[in-house]
């Protein structure tokens, strides 16, 4: 217990060290710190992200129209119309993800600052794509990875991602579900000397700005215009916040944004009860709700992804409807992707029937899949963890008890979440965190890290003032 104190009461040294960013410099002494300045001057402009991730094999992967999807869309749509489905296919990255983008920055970064090795504290994708890189550039990779609950067993989606990162090559170190993945990430970082892979600095965030960048241009060169809407899946919010960016840096400032989790209302994120009754480690309402109002719970001093800045919309789809849709794409598409790509898929299956036919939504990656990721392995397993299967209305799900997969896609629907709720429990959290009285500097930053205004932001602080929370 005395060496998680003291380790833990170091952290701030530690991650400094690990990085190479002193965040302070961006810090104004309140709320409020300067988030453009750290991304430009701590990061590299997308003209050389985009060379270091070609000389990594990394990006430039394909733009697939869903034609079968789309006609089925509009078949079952009420209006029978609905917009063009496409999906950015970045299985076709080396490790068979998007967050192959993340990784090439920072592993590029450790290599040019002399690290000997990375370490990555991940469940899933992101530790096989820094195996990935780090074994491009010949550098030690540790991913930890919290991987069983306490009576030892383990979920087929994180022990297949475990197998992909020690295929790459790196030290995998699996624990159980608590809270010693970041006092272990900590220990190790500090004893290895290793850089801090970080899904949630600029370098990681940085690097998916090619994405968003490619989206703009391959949606343009296809169809003349650029896309109406966007559908990222939304975890810790690197995936929509980069996107948003390279959009813009592509000259695309009307495209919509918008977030897709899948809806584990009631599961706690790190439960040991609850660990084996969700079938998705990530893109779920554990990592989308907390993430979005208090990005700064990451393992840097300052998140670089900050959804709400960039999100038009936020919605949620059920279990089944994903794993229905990740049927539906392999089956229609000739596709085997999944699962966390899909629950952008199910969203943009649903909202596609609220547009127009010559509308264009886009579905912004796709995910490698495995023995361990497939559908009936994580069905089979969530019936041997006592969850019930059944075929009806996914509305009846209720997330650690049944999973529904829908009767008809006609019944595939997403769900908005409330943003300016979202966007109230984020200042609110805010100025509880930091204790003091928001001043006219942290007022302006977070009307930009809501994408509101500073009426709103004062009308909400208003608020707690009279509730006695402030």
């Amino acid at each position: 217990m005395s060496r998680y104190k003291e380790i833990m009461a170091r952290k701030n040294e530690i991650m400094k060290k690990s990085l190479g960013i002193d965040y302070e410099r961006f810090e104004s002494g309140g709320i409020a710190f300067d988030y453009e300045r750290m991304m430009k001057e701590t990061g590299y402009i997308l003209e050389e992200i985009i060379k270091i991730q070609r000389e990594a094999n990394v990006g430039n992967t394909p733009l697939i129209e869903l034609k079968n999807l789309t006609e089925l869309a509009r078949k079952v749509s009420p209006t029978g119309k609905a917009a063009r489905i496409f999906i950015k296919d970045e299985a076709c990255n080396p490790s068979g993800s998007f967050k192959e983008r993340r990784a090439s920055v920072s592993i590029y970064h450790a290599k040019q600052k002399g690290y000997k090795g990375v370490i990555a504290a991940t469940s899933g994708n992101y530790g096989a794509a820094v195996a990935s890189q780090a074994a491009m550039k010949g550098l030690k990779c540790i991913v930890v990875q919290e991987a069983y609950d306490s009576r030892g067993i383990g979920q087929p989606e994180i022990l297949e991602k475990g197998r992909k990162c020690e295929t790459f090559g790196a030290e995998v170190v699996q624990l159980t579900i608590g809270p010693e993945l970041f006092y272990v990430n900590l220990m190790l970082l500090e004893e290895t000397g290793y850089f801090n892979a970080s899904l949630y600095t600029p370098f990681g965030v940085a690097g998916i700005e090619t994405l968003g960048y490619e989206i703009a241009q391959q949606v343009k060169e296809r169809t003349g215009k650029f896309p109406d809407v966007v559908v990222a899946t939304h975890a810790g919010g690197g995936n929509l916040t980069g996107t948003a960016r390279g959009l813009i840096k592509a000259g695309d400032t009307h495209t919509k944004v918008c977030g897709a989790s899948v809806d584990l209302t009631g599961l706690h994120m790190a439960s040991d009860k609850d660990f084996n009754r969700k079938s998705f480690t990530t893109g779920h309402t554990g990592f989308g709700i907390p993430f979005a109002t208090w990005p700064d719970r990451a393992d840097v001093p300052r998140n670089a992804a900050r959804p709400l800045r960039y999100m038009d919309g936020y919605y949620l789809v059920k279990q089944g409807e994903v794993f229905y849709m990740t049927e539906l794409l392999a089956q229609l598409e000739g596709l085997e992707r999944g699962p966390a790509g899909n629950t952008s898929l199910a969203a943009a299956f649903s909202l596609a029937q609220q547009m127009e036919n010559d509308q264009i939504i886009v579905v912004q990656e796709t995910e490698y899949t495995g023995a361990g990721k497939n559908p009936t392995a994580q069905l089979t397993f969530a019936m041997q963890n006592g969850i019930k299967i059944l075929v009806g209305n996914p509305d009846d799900e209720i997330p650690g008890q049944n999973i529904i997969l829908p009767e008809h896609p006609s019944m595939i629907k997403a769900r908005e979440v409330n943003l300016s709720n979202l966007k109230k429990s984020y200042i609110k959290n805010c100025v509880q965190h930091f204790g003091i009285m928001p001043k006219e500097e942290d007022i302006k930053f977070l009307a930009e890290d809501t994408k509101s205004s500073e009426e709103f932001v004062k009308e909400v602080i208003s608020e707690l003032q009279k509730g006695g929370l402030v």
